[in-house]
């Protein structure tokens, strides 16, 4: 079959052939219709997380069609439509996927949207679940404009938190306001303060100033360091505001690798009409490499789908 397969060193993902997926006992295969990429993924391709093991391929976001059942009985039936979180090795024309971390697909939601969901979709709602009730809370949330960002406005603005959101562009910002956050600013020291919670995600600079506007005895959930520059804190800084203030380092995975509830929440809030997916570029899977450096890049405001012909 054919795959998007990693060139070496760095070198631009290509199409060309893999081996069919061998599926476990709770295994089903999915003939991929539709594929996500996200940061983390580029951030494997460009050794930054660490040099995956040498058979690994990228792939964690699909949507498309069950083609083979998982042989414990586990799972939807062949022929389901379905999104779902593969470990891995989802760029490509089929994949095998614990029945776990599917979810079914209704007719009113596409492919291309479905394949926005999974990674981004499962860490805000796994970021909201670590940050505690958000009602009536102010809410400073960085890197906004990205997959995550996009969904944890939209949710977190839902459940009554007034959601300061901030994106280094403030045209990649302008649709975080339509999602319902009450201010979009260009970048933590300009933001307002003080905030009961802060979700941070860029990491050097900006986790120093999102620390110095957190409220007295607020939680800052670090879930990643996008800006790629390490962060200097000084524990002093907390006498002079944030006393109490508590740090928690986040994890998606952390909270176990069952990902089909998930998954299914996230397709009813779409279906609903109360989640809404921001594809800021569909193009055809020949196109990976252009995706993956426009992301680099930071050109794509929320998800880059690739579909699968």
């Amino acid at each position: 079959m054919k795959a998007a397969l990693p060139g070496p060193d760095g070198k631009p993902v290509l199409l060309g052939e893999a081996a069919e997926p061998v599926p476990a006992e709770d295994e089903l295969v999915v003939a991929v219709e539709a594929y996500s990429v996200n940061r983390g993924e580029t951030l494997q391709l460009d050794g930054v997380l660490g040099r995956p093991r040498p058979d690994w391929r990228p792939g964690k976001d699909v949507a498309g069609r069950v083609v083979r059942a998982a042989a414990d009985g586990s799972g939807p039936a062949v022929g389901t439509r379905v999104v779902a979180h593969p470990p891995a090795y989802g760029w490509a024309e089929r994949v095998a996927v614990p029945t776990r971390s599917v979810a079914e697909l209704p007719d009113s939601i596409d492919s291309v949207t479905a394949a926005a969901l999974p990674l981004a979709g499962i860490t805000a709602l796994r970021l909201l679940r670590a940050a505690g009730p958000v009602a009536a809370r102010r809410v400073l949330l960085t890197g906004a404009s990205g997959g995550v960002g996009h969904y944890l406005t939209e949710l977190a603005a839902a459940s009554g938190a007034a959601v300061t959101a901030v994106s280094a562009s403030p045209g990649r910002g302008a649709r975080l306001l339509e999602l319902g956050a009450v201010e979009v600013v260009t970048s933590a020291a300009r933001a307002r303060g003080p905030f009961e919670i802060v979700l941070e995600s860029v990491g050097g600079p900006s986790l120093a100033a999102a620390l110095a506007r957190t409220a007295p005895g607020g939680l800052l959930v670090w879930f990643g360091q996008a800006g790629g520059a390490p962060v200097t804190l000084d524990f002093f800084d907390f006498f002079k505001g944030p006393a109490q203030a508590r740090i928690a380092h986040f994890d998606y995975t952390a909270s176990g690798a069952d990902y089909g509830d998930d998954l299914a929440a996230l397709v009813r809030l779409v279906a609903g009409g109360r989640l809404h997916p921001e594809i800021g570029s569909v193009r055809d899977w020949s196109r990976t490499a252009d995706v993956i450096a426009d992301l680099r890049g930071r050109r794509v405001r929320g998800n880059a789908v690739l579909t699968v012909g």
